[in-house]
């Protein structure tokens, strides 16, 4: 049987027994709205980190790669060149760290939840 009918087919029973036993389908809408909205909130912030995470390691691995190779050219310039990698770093380190930030948001603290409720 195709997964969509047999999904269709349990949503559509889900309903049925609450309304037999006297349960709002307003209330069981909202809260199968509610419920996606939720899981596609997190993950939105899954994807967003994944993407974030991966993007700064690339970033900080050519970054040390040019570093080294700078310094085996001219090991001179190694002072110099050091406090640049770092802050370099910093700066990627940070981009994950606001993604990661704003993941917490839309999974604890969504600010969307208060205009998805009024809908109902």
């Amino acid at each position: 049987m195709n997964r969509k009918i047999l999904a269709s087919m349990l949503v559509l029973a889900a309903v049925g027994f609450a309304a037999a036993q006297g349960v709002d389908p307003v209330k069981v809408e909202l809260g199968k709205t509610l419920a996606s909205f939720f899981g596609s909130s997190a993950i939105a912030a899954a994807i967003g980190l994944g993407l974030a995470a991966g993007g700064a390691g690339i970033g900080m691995g050519l970054a040390v790669a040019s570093f080294l190779q700078g310094m085996t050219r001219q090991p001179e310039l190694t002072n110099k060149l050091l406090p640049n990698l770092m802050i370099g770093l910093a700066f990627i380190e940070a981009q994950v760290l606001y993604v990661l930030f704003i993941a917490i948001l839309l999974i604890f603290a969504n600010p969307f939840t208060a205009q998805i409720s009024k809908l109902f």
